[in-house]
């Protein structure tokens, strides 16, 4: 199979991997739960969170779908596996071993649980009362990546039957839906039956074992992505025909959504409403992205290379770094811009900084980073 590449969805998944870190950032100053809070909060800040937070973790997961695609055209089923396993699970060893401790230090530290000093708690309590939130020992934010690796590993026998099976019914159906505007919201319905049916008894948790809404809705959507992206051209011709339709869409359904929120009452009913306004809405956002991806990033950059496979060490280290940074000025009497715009920057600046001279250059280091060892100069 030739190999092909779609230099828009490395935009988006840098794009998207960027955004985490205002997200991340954004979750020390609203009212819902992190590792640490800044000392004053601003509740209305929770809108734009909620904006980002409806899509921004189910376009990640049919872009890996669709990368998964791309993956497989050029490995067989066990080279695959095994790429998964060195990509993914040996980053995640060495990120729950080193790279998050020093979030659980500090929440630990800020409530006084510990006493100040870094290698007091690291490594001898790492393992002291097992795992988190009780114990020490936590993959945090990188959950996506033991996720990732069990979707890969439980859907490659479909995978690879849709690879030799081209014309396979499923695939044939969707290639029709795709020739329509709007066939392909068709897939929000299994969607809407896990928001509305497995989400209030599954509350979200990143920790694997009984998180079922996320392992059955991130699933989805990974399946989704290999599926789109295995209909070929058709896929991106409408997308990108109709990206302004699926923007109008998506501004529609996240108003809707909110003033439901705003107006009324949780309630059975209201739940039922609220779920399909919900993937409806994240839905269209995904259409809208890659529609206007297609239309305007499909195409090769020195820039794009570089942001490419600086993404995924991005992601390991941003949020130890964030939380280091917001410990020293959680009680400063800063004020919210000063505060937001010094923890972006600091941690877009230190994180570039460990991964050029600390990560990238050193062969040794980057499988720890799910790199792989050889790397081209840009």
């Amino acid at each position: 199979m030739k190999k092909i590449r779609r230099y828009d969805l490395d935009w988006l998944r840098v794009i998207v991997f960027g955004l985490l870190i205002f997200y991340h950032v954004g979750m020390f100053f609203v009212p819902w739960d992190f590792h640490i809070k800044n000392d004053i909060i601003y509740p209305d800040l929770r809108w734009p969170m909620l904006f980002l937070n409806q899509w921004r973790l189910p376009i990640l997961f049919v872009i890996s779908g669709m990368g998964t695609f791309y993956a497989l055209s050029s490995r067989s089923g066990m080279e695959f596996s095994k790429e998964r396993f060195i990509r993914l699970i040996i980053p995640l060893i060495f990120g729950m071993l080193v790279i998050v401790p020093p979030q659980i230090y500090f929440e630990r530290l800020d409530v006084g649980q510990i006493l100040p000093g870094y290698f007091n708690f690291w490594p001898s309590q790492l393992f002291a009362n097992g795992t988190y939130p009780e114990g020490n020992f936590s993959w945090h934010q990188l959950w996506f990546l033991p996720y990732l690796f069990i979707f890969s590993i439980l859907l490659l026998p479909l995978f690879l039957y849709f690879r030799s099976h081209p014309q396979a019914r499923v695939l044939n159906l969707l290639r029709k839906w795709a020739a329509q505007p709007f066939g392909l919201f068709f897939l929000i319905i299994p969607l809407y039956i896990w928001e509305s049916l497995i989400e209030p008894f599954f509350p979200s948790t990143h920790a694997l074992i009984g998180d079922w809404f996320n392992l059955v809705n991130y699933g989805t959507l990974f399946f989704f992505g290999f599926l789109l992206i295995s209909t070929g051209a058709e896929f991106w011709k409408t997308v990108q025909e109709n990206r302004r339709k699926y923007l109008y869409l998506g501004i529609l359904f996240f108003t809707l959504m909110i003033g439901l929120r705003l107006i009324w009452e949780d309630s059975t009913l209201i739940h039922f409403i609220e779920a399909a306004l919900k993937v409806a809405n994240l839905w269209a956002w995904i259409l809208t992205l890659f529609g206007y991806g297609a239309a305007n990033l499909n195409k090769p950059s020195s820039k794009l290379s570089y942001a490419n496979e600086a993404v995924y060490p991005f992601y390991i280290l941003h949020q130890t770094i964030t939380i280091g940074i917001g410990f020293y000025i959680m009680h400063l009497d800063w004020g919210f811009l000063p505060k937001f715009l010094i923890m972006v920057l600091g941690t877009f600046g230190l994180t570039f900084l460990i991964y050029e001279f600390l990560i990238r250059r050193w062969k040794w280091v980057r499988p720890l980073f799910g790199l792989k060892p050889k790397f081209k100069k840009n």
